[in-house]
C-alpha cells in the first residue's frame, strides 16, 4: 500500500455531519477524534469539537462508568457547536454503545466494533441480550466491523505482539470514517510517523490499520455510506485548529511579549487546568518561566511574589483550588499588585465531576474572598477566543495593578475550533511602567517613595524591590493611603476600601460596550456569558431564520459590567439569561439593574446544545 490512498468512487455532497466516537478510556477515541478533527482542519472545514471524559480516571474496563467519547461537527459553512444529535455514533464495545446510543439521530449511523459484543462484555455493559440480536436498534443503520480481527489480521507480519495489535483498532476505525467521508490521509499518516517515531513496529501496525480501515470502506458494498464535505469559506489568512487551553497559553505569551515583561506561572495540576502549565513549560524561549508547586497555597503565592518582583504573575487552577487561593487572592488585592488567577471550570462542589464541564464559580470569582475586596472577572466565549480573553486578562491587571479572575471551562478548554492566526501588530499594546525615581520629598528635602501614590486611574505605582532609593512597605496589614505606612485609622481603612472598589469601578471606562446581535425591536433578549455562547449563537440563528425577532447580548467583562449594559436591557420586555448553574449572572443582574432576568439553568456537566435553546427561546416567544 503506498500512503496516498484517494476515495474510490462518487462522493455525496453534505453541507455538515457529526460524529461521536465513543469506547472503552483505553480504545484512544482521544486520539482518533483529534486526528479525524485535524484531518477535517487542514481540509478547510469549519469545526467544533467536545471531548467528553470519564470522570472516573480507573473505570473498570468495559463498564459504562469508563466510557470516553469524543464529538466532531465538520461542516462547508460557519458553525458554532459540536452538533445537537451525532449522525454517526462508532461504538468499540456494548458500554460505548448503550452510554452513547441515546444521543444519536432517528436514522443515524451506528458503527460498532462486533467483535467486542461478547457475553462477557455485554454483563458489564448491563445488557441482557445482545442489541445487535434482538431488534432494539430498528431505528438506525447498523455497520458492524470485525475490527478487532481485522486489525490483529493485518499486523500479524508487522513483529508486534496480539495485544499492541489490538490496541491499533482506533485506527482502524478511523481509517474506515476517513472513507467514509473524504478526509485526506496524509496528515494522519504523517501524524503516525512523528508520534511513534523509533517504535517502527508500532508505526507500521498503526499504519496497517489505518490503511486496513480504509480499505474496508471500499470494499465493504458501503458506497452508500460515502460523503463529501466541502472545505467552508473562511476570511483569507492562516488558520490551525486550536484548543482553549493551548490558545489562553498562546495568549498569555503573547501578552508577556506585548508588554515587554517575564511571565511567571506558579501552578499545582487540577482537572482540566493541567494542560496550560505542560503547554506554557514549552515556551522558555519567549521568557516564560513555570513553576509546579506542592499545593495550590503555594501556587499562587510564588505568582504573587514574580509580580511583586516586576514580572507578570499567572496562576492556574479550577474551582477547588479558586477556595485555597482565596487568602493570597485578597492579599493581593491589598498589595494592588498585577496577578491573574486562571479559573478552568468544572462540576462541583468539592471533587464533583472533575472531567466534566460546569460554570458555576462566577459568584465565587465575584465574592469568594474575605472582606471587601473587589477584583475585575474576564470570561471567555468560544475556544479560539480564550487566546483575546487571555490578553484582556494581562491588559486590565497590569494597567490597574490589581488581580483579574479569568473564567473559562472544561468545555471550552478541550473543546477545538479554527482560528485565525492574527498579526502581531494587531495586538494592543500593553504598557510596562515601573517606578524608577522617588514622588514625594520628607521634612528634609530628601527624595522618598510613597508605595500608594496614585495616579488618575486611581493606580500606584509599581516598584521592583532593590530599586535605588525606592525602599517601601507593602503588605496584608491595613495600609495608609499615600504613604503605605501601617494604618489602624478607621478613617483610613473606609477610604482605602472605596479606592479599592472605585479603582476597580474605573476599569468600566476601558472596556467594549456591550453588544447587542440580532434585532434591536425584538421583545426578547438572551443574555449569556461564557461558553454558552455557541449554543445561544446557534439557537437564535435558527430562530431567526424561521422568522422570530430575537436579541443576543453576550458579556466577556463580568466585573464591572459594560457601561451600556443596563440601558440595552432595559429596553426589552423580557430578558433571559441561560447558564451551566442555577442562575449566578441572573442573580447579579438583577442586583445591579433591576431587571427580572430568566433563568434557563442546567448542572448536567455537559454543555447546552444549540437545540436544547431553541426549544426554551421558542417558548418564551410563545409566552
Amino acid at each position: 500500500m503506498t500512503d496516498t490512498l484517494e476515495p474510490v468512487g462518487a462522493a455525496k455532497d453534505i453541507d455538515q455531519v457529526i460524529v461521536r466516537f465513543a469506547g472503552d478510556s483505553g480504545d484512544g477515541m482521544q486520539l482518533t477524534g483529534d486526528r479525524f478533527t485535524s484531518a477535517s482542519a487542514l481540509f478547510g472545514n469549519d469545526l467544533a469539537t467536545l471531548p467528553d471524559f470519564p470522570a472516573e480516571i480507573r473505570a473498570p474496563q468495559g463498564t459504562l462508568a469508563g466510557v470516553s467519547a469524543f464529538q466532531v461537527q465538520i461542516s462547508n459553512h460557519e458553525i458554532t457547536t459540536p452538533g445537537d444529535a451525532p449522525n454517526v455514533l462508532v461504538a468499540m464495545n456494548p458500554a460505548a454503545l448503550k452510554s452513547d446510543v441515546g444521543r444519536l439521530e432517528v436514522g443515524g449511523t451506528i458503527i460498532v466494533n462486533v467483535d467486542a459484543f461478547e457475553e462477557r462484555n455485554l454483563t458489564k455493559a448491563g445488557y441482557i441480550d445482545n442489541p445487535l440480536e434482538d431488534g432494539s436498534l430498528a431505528a438506525f443503520t447498523v455497520i458492524e466491523v470485525q475490527m478487532t480481527t481485522l486489525t490483529k489480521e493485518v499486523a500479524k507480519d508487522l513483529g508486534v505482539k496480539p495485544r499492541d495489535a489490538e490496541r491499533s483498532k482506533n485506527f482502524f476505525a478511523l481509517g474506515l470514517l476517513s472513507w467514509m467521508y473524504s478526509r485526506p490521509l496524509d496528515p494522519t499518516l504523517e501524524w503516525i510517523d512523528a508520534k511513534f517515531g523509533g517504535r517502527e513496529a508500532i508505526v507500521a501496525a498503526n499504519k496497517a490499520a489505518f490503511h486496513a480501515g480504509h480499505a474496508y470502506g471500499e470494499t465493504a458494498e458501503l458506497s452508500e455510506h460515502h460523503y463529501q464535505v466541502r472545505p467552508a469559506t473562511l476570511e483569507k489568512g492562516t488558520y490551525t485548529s486550536i484548543n482553549g487551553n493551548t490558545a489562553l497559553s498562546w495568549g498569555l505569551v503573547a501578552a508577556a511579549h506585548q508588554a515587554s515583561t517575564p511571565l511567571f506561572l506558579g501552578s499545582y495540576p487540577i482537572t482540566p487546568a493541567s494542560d496550560i502549565l505542560h503547554e506554557l513549560s514549552k515556551h522558555k524561549n519567549f521568557d516564560v518561566r513555570t513553576f509546579q508547586a506542592e499545593d495550590e497555597i503555594a501556587a499562587v503565592g510564588a505568582a504573587l511574589g514574580a509580580s511583586y518582583g516586576g514580572h507578570i504573575g499567572i496562576t492556574t487552577t479550577s474551582g477547588p483550588g479558586v477556595a485555597l487561593k482565596g487568602e493570597t487572592i485578597g492579599l493581593a488585592i491589598s498589595l494592588e499588585l498585577p496577578l491573574v488567577v486562571i479559573d478552568i471550570q468544572r462540576g462541583g462542589p468539592s471533587t464533583g465531576l472533575p472531567t466534566k464541564t460546569e460554570a458555576s464559580d462566577l459568584m465565587m470569582a465575584m465574592y469568594g474572598r474575605h472582606g471587601e475586596a473587589p477584583m475585575p472577572i474576564v470570561a471567555a466565549y468560544n475556544p479560539s477566543q480564550c487566546f483575546f480573553a487571555a490578553i484582556e486578562a494581562v491588559r486590565i491587571a497590569v494597567k490597574y495593578r490589581t488581580p483579574v479572575m479569568l473564567l473559562s471551562d472544561g468545555y471550552l478548554a478541550n473543546g477545538s475550533a479554527p482560528w485565525k492566526i492574527p498579526d502581531v501588530s494587531t495586538l494592543p499594546e500593553i504598557p510596562v511602567h515601573y517606578a524608577t525615581e522617588p514622588n514625594q520629598t520628607n521634612e528634609d528635602g530628601e527624595g522618598v517613595f510613597w508605595p500608594y501614590l496614585r495616579d488618575e486611574n486611581l493606580v500606584r505605582p509599581w516598584a521592583i524591590p532593590g530599586t535605588p532609593d525606592l525602599m517601601h512597605r507593602i503588605g496584608g496589614l491595613e495600609k495608609e493611603d499615600g504613604t503605605g505606612n501601617v494604618s489602624y485609622s478607621p478613617e483610613n481603612h473606609e477610604l482605602m476600601t472605596d479606592i479599592r472598589q472605585a479603582r476597580i469601578d474605573k476599569i468600566a471606562d476601558d472596556i467594549p460596550l456591550a453588544e447587542l446581535v440580532g434585532d434591536a425591536d425584538a421583545s426578547i433578549c438572551v443574555l449569556g456569558w461564557g461558553s454558552t455562547w455557541g449554543a445561544i449563537t446557534g439557537a437564535t440563528r435558527r430562530l431567526r431564520s424561521a422568522g422570530h425577532k430575537l436579541a443576543h447580548i453576550h458579556l466577556t467583562h463580568l466585573n464591572p459590567f459594560p457601561p451600556n449594559l443596563g440601558e440595552l436591557l432595559g429596553g426589552f420586555d423580557t430578558v433571559i439569561c441561560p447558564e451551566l448553574n442555577l442562575g449566578q449572572l441572573s442573580r447579579l443582574v438583577r442586583a445591579e439593574y433591576l431587571v427580572d432576568v430568566k433563568s434557563i439553568t442546567k448542572m448536567m456537566g455537559q454543555p447546552y446544545t444549540a437545540g436544547e435553546l431553541e426549544s426554551a427561546f421558542l417558548d418564551a416567544l410563545n409566552g
